[in-house]
């Protein structure tokens, strides 16, 4: 945690959030400031739980060898993930529209609360 920045992306391993069926740990890793996550895959409640939160994460089978202190660029609109350290590439799966419209929103409360036009 003392190395941690606020902005930074976390790249972890399969099926990220498995057993955890309740929202707090997508919240707890908004909280701190991550700005996105990228794993080969994610638990389906975890992955809902992210993005009902705004929390941008993707899905990339092909995202490796990434290490600590990598510095990486993520384009939510096409998947592209380029690691500025080594040069390497890779594509995740893109969100839908709408679901980019949640992220950008901060989550489904927020986008709601837009559509309906409440503060």
């Amino acid at each position: 945690p003392a190395r941690f920045r606020p902005g930074e992306i976390i790249v972890a391993g399969k099926i990220l959030g498995c057993g955890s069926s309740r929202e707090h740990a997508p919240i707890a890793l908004k909280a701190a400031g991550v700005a996105c996550v990228i794993a080969p895959s994610f638990a389906r409640i975890f992955y809902r739980n992210a993005i009902n939160i705004g929390l941008p994460i993707l899905e990339c089978a092909e995202i490796t060898g990434v290490e600590g202190g990598h510095e990486l660029a993520v384009d939510l609109d096409t998947g592209q993930i380029t690691d500025r350290t080594n040069g390497a590439a890779c594509r995740a799966t893109p969100f839908p529209p709408f679901m980019q419209e949640l992220i950008a929103a901060g989550g489904l409360v927020n986008y709601i609360r837009a559509q309906k036009g409440l503060s």
